[in-house]
């Protein structure tokens, strides 16, 4: 995290439990408007003149999709289909900066550099110079469109539903935070941001789930993250081949667990709708909120979509289905 960045966060009452989890008093009233410092994503620059032919090769979205007014989901596979990353892919004046988790980000950037070879293609880690910042205006939808608009004035915004992520340098991060709290924002934990992306349906990954399902278990052919059209990229066969041939056996599920506490990633998920216990899923990701814990899963598909399900060990703790 850039330094400046940090201390600005701290003038502003932050404390912080680790870079990736920044907590700030209760609000001193209610309201829909929140800001959150968004520290657990960083921000991978791909520039030079090969750059969007390089991409095009390594990701399952279509770089020509990406432009100044359309920003997209996407993932990294390995030669198996298995995705590495997601990302959110948004195209800046002279580079695409690749949105993807902190935690994976040195790794991913080390495999893409592998396939650069003689390409003119630059890639930065830039969580330093660029911090993201996340608004809110209200409680999220599960049933609103994740369309991704870009626009750009002095800073990178990309809206979905009824939020949106703002990219900036960090001079400028730091006006438009006190710009955003002068009007009315209240400072929120970077762990709720989490929270409204769970609700939201985006399938962030991390060390644990890394390289353990293919894009269309992630819902990512449905986020509009996956083209079927553009050619060949790594992976590409294996996720070509599960799209014509029928839908995946998993898929990506919302479910919420009630006043618990949020499940590790990976964490298996039992199935007892026909009396007989079996582990039919994964934990993707969990977060708390006013005592209601929600998770994106990963689960086998039921013929008679019926579940009956729990977290393995937690006999008491039932796990209900909602719609992503």
């Amino acid at each position: 995290m850039n330094p400046n960045w940090k201390k600005f966060l701290l003038s502003e009452h932050a404390i912080f439990e680790n870079d990736a989890e920044i907590v700030f008093p209760s609000p001193e009233h209610e309201g829909n408007q929140r800001i959150y410092p968004v520290t657990h994503l960083g921000v991978l620059s791909v520039a030079g003149k090969d750059a969007a032919k390089f991409l095009q090769g390594q990701i399952t979205c279509n770089i020509n999709d990406i432009t100044d007014i359309k920003s997209s989901l996407g993932t990294i596979c390995n030669p198996k289909g298995r995705a590495i990353t997601t990302f959110l892919l948004v195209k800046s004046v002279d580079a695409f900066l690749m949105i993807l988790p902190n935690e994976l980000l040195a790794s991913v950037k080390k495999r893409l550099q592998m396939y650069v070879l003689r390409s003119d293609v630059i890639l930065t880690d830039s969580s330093d110079e660029l911090c993201l910042i996340g608004l809110s205006y209200g409680i999220s939808q599960t049933d609103g469109a994740l369309d991704f608009a870009t626009s750009r004035q002095e800073n990178i915004v990309v809206n979905f539903q009824d939020r949106c992520l703002i990219i900036a340098e960090v001079d400028n991060a730091q006006s438009i935070w006190t710009k955003q709290v002068n009007q009315g924002f209240q400072p929120d934990d970077s762990a709720q941001w989490r929270y409204l992306d769970i609700i939201s349906g985006i399938p962030w990954l991390s060390a644990e789930t890394s390289e353990e399902f293919i894009p269309q278990m992630l819902n990512l052919d449905k986020l509009g993250g996956i083209s079927f059209n553009k050619g060949c990229y790594t992976g590409q066969e294996i996720v070509a081949r599960t799209h014509y041939l029928g839908k995946a056996k998993r898929e990506m599920f919302l479910a919420e667990g009630g006043d618990i506490t949020p499940p590790e990633p990976n964490s298996a998920i039992i199935d007892n709708s026909d009396g007989v216990e079996q582990s039919v899923g994964k934990v993707l990701c969990a977060q708390s909120r006013k005592k209601s814990c929600k998770m994106l899963i990963v689960l086998q598909v039921s013929d008679t979509n019926s579940y009956s399900l729990r977290l393995k060990n937690h006999n008491q703790d039932k796990i209900t289905l909602s719609t992503v």
